[in-house]
């Protein structure tokens, strides 16, 4: 059993949620107000500056709200995992995202967490194809991007347990690629060009 802390108590957290609790796992939810973190009875709900219980800790949260929580927990993140699924698109006008062109968000989280183990995943899934398990008629697959190997095997693990593919990415370098491609489907849905109940599909 892998211990799990969520901050985020929106949709994505919640869908997390159910994921890890799907696979048995203990699953911390932490929001900005108690009663929306409990967002099932099985969770430990808990507000932001409670001490985190996760082994995992997920930033189910905008992007600009992740400095924040950074600066909340510091050295409390220390030899955890942490996973990044924010895509960082500029809010004002919909249409770019607001880091280098070289750079992603999961980086800039990394380089300030020098003693974590931080992931990228789920920005390129919604979370009704993590509550549900398919996009159409494939399995859901959460793509993971990291240079911590064993972090990657764990969050993997994670996933499975839950009934979803878990695909390896590759390198934190990745998660340039992944933002964009997250960015991409959230155009889209916010078009009416596609739905938010599904997404891009990989297939085996």
């Amino acid at each position: 059993m892998t211990t799990i802390s969520i901050i985020g108590a929106g949709n994505m957290g919640t869908a997390i949620a159910t994921l890890g609790l799907t696979g048995g796992h203990s699953v911390q939810v932490i929001g900005r107000d108690i009663e929306k973190a409990r967002v099932t009875e099985a969770v430990t709900a808990g507000v932001i500056g409670d001490e985190l219980s996760g082994d995992i800790v997920i930033l189910a949260l905008p992007h600009p709200a992740v400095d924040e929580v950074l600066a909340t927990y510091g050295s409390q993140l220390a030899g955890k995992t942490v996973v990044d699924i924010t895509n960082p698109v500029d809010f004002e006008s919909f249409d770019s995202l607001v880091v280098p062109s070289d750079s992603s968000k999961t980086a800039e989280i990394a380089a300030k967490l020098p003693d974590t183990a931080v992931l990228k995943a789920f920005n390129t899934n919604f979370a009704a194809t993590l509550i549900g398990g398919t996009v159409g008629t494939v399995q859901t697959a959460v793509l993971i991007a990291g240079d911590d190997t064993e972090a990657k095997s764990v969050l993997s693990d994670v996933v499975i347990s839950g009934g979803l593919r878990a695909v390896d990415a590759g390198s934190l370098k990745r998660a340039r690629e992944l933002e964009s491609l997250g960015f991409l489907q959230l155009t889209l849905a916010a078009g009416e060009k596609t739905s938010w109940t599904t997404g891009f599909a990989l297939e085996k």
